[in-house]
C-alpha cells in the first residue's frame, strides 16, 4: 500500500458544534455532498468535494491545467490508481501546495500534498481525510457545513455551495462511480485492505464549467 504522506495532528483545540442557527441558510435536502471552494496557488478553486471516503487528496487533471502549474512541479508517485474492474487511472504525480480555508472573516492555510490524476470527474478537488484530518474538520451533510479551528482557536465555519453540489453530484449519478486503490502493482483481484481514493464520474460539463475561478 502506497501513501502520499503521514499526516501528522497538529491541529488546535476547539469545541465544535452544529446548532439550528446553522440550519438557517439550508435548503432542505436528501443527498447533497458538501462542496466548498479553498484558495490555493494564488486562486480560487470551487467544486472542491469534502470526501471523508478518500484516503488521499486528489486534484484532477483539468483542475491543474487550469491553475497553470507547471509540470516541473510534479514529484513522481510510485503507486497508482485501480477500479473494482481493474481499470488503471492515471497518476500525474503529486504536488504540494499552500492551501487557504476562510469564511470571509478568519483563515487558516495549510500545505497539502494532492495526487494529481488524469480522470473524468464533476469536481476539481477531492478533499480527502488526510487534509480533513490534518484540519480538525468536522463535516455535517445536515447542516451543509464544514467546520475547523483556526490556528489561533477560532472556529471556521465554511459554507456548501448547495447550487454547486447539485450540479456535481447530479453528474456524478450519469454512470456509475468509480472506486479506485492505491497500488503499487495491478491487483489480479480486488483487495479490500487496499486504500480507497473515490473518484466520481459522469464528468459532462463544458470547458467553462467546472473549473477553477479567480
Amino acid at each position: 500500500m502506497m501513501t502520499v504522506d503521514s499526516v501528522e495532528d497538529h491541529s488546535p483545540d476547539a469545541d465544535i458544534t452544529f446548532t439550528k442557527a446553522d440550519l438557517r441558510d439550508v435548503v432542505p435536502h436528501d443527498n447533497d455532498p458538501i462542496v466548498i471552494s479553498l484558495v490555493t496557488a494564488g486562486r480560487k478553486v470551487h467544486r472542491v468535494l469534502g470526501d471523508q471516503g478518500s484516503s488521499a487528496d486528489v486534484m484532477f487533471w483539468p483542475a491543474f491545467n487550469k491553475l497553470q502549474l507547471s509540470l516541473d512541479h510534479l514529484r513522481p508517485y510510485p503507486g497508482c490508481l485501480y477500479g473494482f474492474a481493474g481499470d488503471q487511472v492515471e497518476v500525474r504525480g503529486y504536488i504540494e501546495l499552500r492551501t487557504t480555508f476562510t469564511d470571509g472573516t478568519v483563515a487558516r492555510t495549510e500545505k497539502i500534498k494532492y495526487l494529481v490524476v488524469n480522470a473524468p470527474s464533476a469536481y476539481n478537488i477531492l478533499l480527502g481525510r488526510p487534509s480533513l484530518n490534518r484540519l480538525g474538520a468536522v463535516p455535517s451533510t445536515r447542516h451543509m457545513k464544514l467546520k475547523f479551528p483556526s490556528m489561533e482557536g477560532a472556529v471556521i465555519t465554511i459554507k456548501s455551495d448547495q447550487k454547486e453540489a447539485r450540479h456535481c453530484y447530479e453528474n456524478s449519478l450519469k454512470q456509475q462511480r468509480s472506486v479506485c486503490h492505491v497500488t503499487s502493482t495491478p491487483p489480479p483481484d480486488v483487495d479490500e485492505k487496499r486504500s480507497e481514493v473515490a473518484v466520481p464520474g459522469g464528468d459532462r460539463r463544458s470547458p467553462e464549467r467546472g473549473t477553477p475561478r479567480t
